[in-house]
Order: C-alpha cells, then sequence, then structure tokens
C-alpha cells in the first residue's frame, strides 16, 4: 500500500508540473549582457560626439571617429565579456573537481556539512538523515547539491563565454549606432549635436524603461536614472571640449 502510495503522490506531481508552465523571456545572464552592451553603446559614443562637436570638428570626422570608437568599444567589451563567463567556468571547474575529491576522500564531514544546510532551512535531524543517506548513495546527485547549496554555483553552459561575447559586442554596436545617425544625415555637428542629444536621450529613456521592467526595478526611475547618466556623461565631454578650444 506505501509503495502504491508514493507512486501515485509521483503521478500526482508530475501531472502538477505538467500543468504548470513556466514562462521566462530569457535568462538573466542575457539581460546582463543586453544591458551592459546597449548601455555603453549609448553612453559612450554619445559623449565622444558630444565633445567633438563641443571642439567644432566636422561631421564626417565626428563619424569616423564614432564609428571607429564603436568597433573598439565593441570588441573590447565583447571580449570582456567572454573572458568573464570563461573565468566563471574555470572557477565552477576546479571547485567541481574538489567537491568531488571530498566526498570520498571525507565523506563524513561533507555530510555533516549537508546536515548544516539543510538545518538552515528548519528541516530536523530526524528529517534530513534519509535526505543523507540517499545523497550518499548517489555521487553525482550529493556534488550537485553541494555545488549548489553549499557554494552557489549554478553548472555554466559551455557555450556561454561566445555568447557573452556576442551578445555584449552586437548590443554595444546596436546601442552606438543611435547617437551617430544624425552625424550620417546632417553635415554641421553642431545641428547634427542637437538631433543626437534628442534622439539619445529618447533612447537612453526607453532603455531605462525595459531594464527596470526587466531588472525588478521601478521602470520610471530606472528611465530617469539611465538618461541623467547618459546627459551627464556628454555635457561633461561636451564642456571639457570647448575648455580645451579656447585654452
Amino acid at each position: 500500500m506505501a509503495e502504491n502510495g508514493h507512486k501515485d503522490l509521483d503521478e500526482k506531481h508530475l501531472l502538477l508540473l505538467q500543468d504548470h508552465e513556466e514562462k521566462h523571456f530569457m535568462s538573466s545572464e542575457i539581460v546582463r549582457d543586453i544591458i551592459l552592451g546597449v548601455s555603453d553603446g549609448l553612453t559612450v559614443p554619445f559623449a565622444l560626439a558630444a565633445g567633438l562637436s563641443g571642439a567644432d570638428v566636422p561631421s564626417s570626422i565626428i563619424l569616423i571617429a564614432g564609428i571607429a570608437e564603436v568597433a573598439a568599444g565593441a570588441i573590447s567589451m565583447g571580449l570582456g565579456g567572454y573572458l568573464a563567463a570563461k573565468s566563471e567556468a574555470d572557477h565552477y571547474s576546479r571547485e567541481l573537481k574538489r567537491e568531488q575529491e571530498e566526498i570520498i576522500a571525507v565523506p563524513d564531514i561533507e555530510a555533516a556539512e549537508c546536515a548544516e544546510i539543510l538545518a538552515q532551512y528548519g528541516v530536523e535531524p530526524h528529517e534530513y538523515e534519509p535526505v543523507i543517506n540517499a545523497l550518499r548513495r548517489n555521487p553525482q546527485a550529493w556534488v550537485d547539491f553541494m555545488m549548489k547549496f553549499e557554494l552557489g554555483l549554478e553548472k555554466p553552459d559551455p557555450m556561454r563565454a561566445l555568447q557573452s561575447a556576442l551578445i555584449i559586442a552586437i548590443s554595444y554596436v546596436l546601442g552606438g549606432s543611435v547617437p551617430l545617425i544624425p552625424y550620417m544625415l546632417i553635415p554641421v555637428a553642431t545641428k547634427a549635436l542637437l538631433v543626437s542629444i534628442a534622439l539619445t536621450l529618447g533612447a537612453l529613456l526607453f532603455f531605462g524603461l525595459v531594464k527596470g521592467y526587466f531588472t525588478g526595478n521601478q521602470p520610471f526611475i530606472s528611465a530617469f536614472q539611465t538618461a541623467l547618466i547618459g546627459a551627464i556623461a556628454s555635457a561633461a565631454a561636451y564642456s571639457i571640449a570647448k575648455v580645451f578650444q579656447r585654452a
């Protein structure tokens, strides 16, 4: 009877899981990469173009400098994202090897650590002992448990480093193209700057709203903060260029 009861319970859980489908737009890592790429892509070329406009540089030169900066920034940030993700994967591999060795060399200590982790969640000794025994019979599950609950590490996607590099680089290019579009169409730099300011601030506000939505922050506050950072950066670059021009 007990065996049939467990079987019915398992079937019930499976039915519940089948009926409950969680829908996620994208992973937090992808959102983070897009935010990193677009925010810098909008801000840095915008500040560069504003600074060169302040120095009365022709639109054609600003456009060339902006494109060069976007290309260099996309490569630099893409490589930075790749190396960061690669470092995380290497760290996970080192810790995984150490945990695999420890459950063989010092299983009792690892079992005690499991007990401590479960106790933090309010599980009583008579409740977690069967769990620990079950983990000891399954070394792979035991290692996975320790990696997640002791070290807080999730197994990284093997394609994560390349994916991160591409997403950050593409996001940077997309963001960086926004403040440069007016310089492609308007030959007078001062006029192009005004259009660039309006276009980029609008893009920063929209991006801030989207960022606030996906990060759980208040969208309007996020939009204001994002636009303010871009405005301060461009104003500083423009002012510095004007100061050196008059010097």
